[in-house]
C-alpha cells in the first residue's frame, strides 16, 4: 500500500552523492541537477516493479525520500526543515537505454511502477538526515552501500533551491539522489530482471521491498 498520498509533483536530484559521481569519473555538480518522475511511477512496498517490454536495461537506485508537508516558495535553507512532513525510502528505478537514448530523462525514468516508496517515517523521528546510511540489496546481494553523508547537496540546499522556480505544496516528494553501486556502472552491469527481489533499505527510515516481474 502505498504510504502516500498521490503527490503532484515528483522532483529528483540527479548526480547528488560524492561517490556517485568519482564512479562515473565525472567533475561535481555546481547545482542541484534536477529531473522530474510523473505519479504514475509511484506503488508501495511489496508491489511489483514491471519491466515494460520495450525496456532492455531497467537499474535500481536507492534514494532517500522527502514528503513536504507545508506550502513553501522562496524559502531560505535556515527554514527548509520546517517545510518537512518526514521521510521515506524510495527506489528511483530508471530505464537506462531509454535515458541515455532520449538525450533527457523523462520517459525513462517514468514508466509505470518506477518510483517505489515506503514506509513514511516523520521529521520528527530523524535527528539528522545527513547522516543515515543507505544500502540497495538485489536478492540479498548489497551493491549498494553509502552514507546521505556523501551528499553533494543537503536536503535543506535541495528545498531552497527547488522553491525559487516552483511552489511546493504538501505531499510533493523529492528524491535527492543515489549513491554509487547502481548496475550500470557495475563491471559487469548488474541490471535488473524478472524474477529478482529489490530492497532499499535506509538507516532511522526502514526497508522498502519490491519483486521485479516482465511487462
Amino acid at each position: 500500500m502505498l504510504p502516500i498520498e498521490r503527490p503532484g509533483k515528483i522532483v529528483c536530484v540527479g548526480l547528488n552523492y560524492r561517490d556517485h559521481a568519482e564512479e562515473q569519473g565525472v567533475d561535481l555538480p555546481s547545482a542541484p541537477l534536477l529531473f522530474a518522475k510523473w505519479p504514475n511511477a509511484l506503488i508501495g512496498p511489496n508491489e511489483p516493479i514491471v519491466i515494460p517490454p520495450l525496456v532492455t536495461k531497467c537499474d535500481y537506485e536507492a534514494e532517500l525520500g522527502v514528503v513536504i508537508g507545508t506550502k513553501v516558495k522562496n524559502v531560505s535553507r535556515q527554514d527548509a526543515f520546517a517545510a518537512v512532513r518526514g521521510y521515506v525510502c524510495a527506489n528511483d528505478v530508471s530505464a537506462r537505454d531509454l535515458q541515455f537514448s532520449d538525450g533527457q530523462w523523462t520517459r525513462g525514468k517514468s514508466p509505470d511502477t518506477f518510483c517505489p516508496v515506503g514506509p513514511l517515517v516523520a521529521a520528527a523521528e530523524i535527528a539528522d538526515p545527513h547522516k543515515l546510511r543507505i544500502q540497495a540489496f538485489v536478492n540479498g546481494e548489497a551493491l549498494q552501500d553509502s552514507s546521505t553523508a556523501n551528499l553533494i547537496f543537503g536536503i535543506d540546499e535541495i528545498i531552497s533551491y527547488v522553491s525559487q522556480t516552483m511552489t511546493l505544496e504538501p505531499g510533493d516528494l523529492i528524491l535527492t539522489g543515489t549513491p554509487a553501486g547502481v548496475g550500470v556502472f557495475r563491471d559487469p552491469q548488474r541490471l535488473l530482471k524478472p524474477g529478482d527481489e529489490v530492497t532499499i533499505a535506509i538507516e532511522g527510515v526502514g526497508t522498502l521491498t519490491n519483486p521485479v516481474v516482465a511487462g
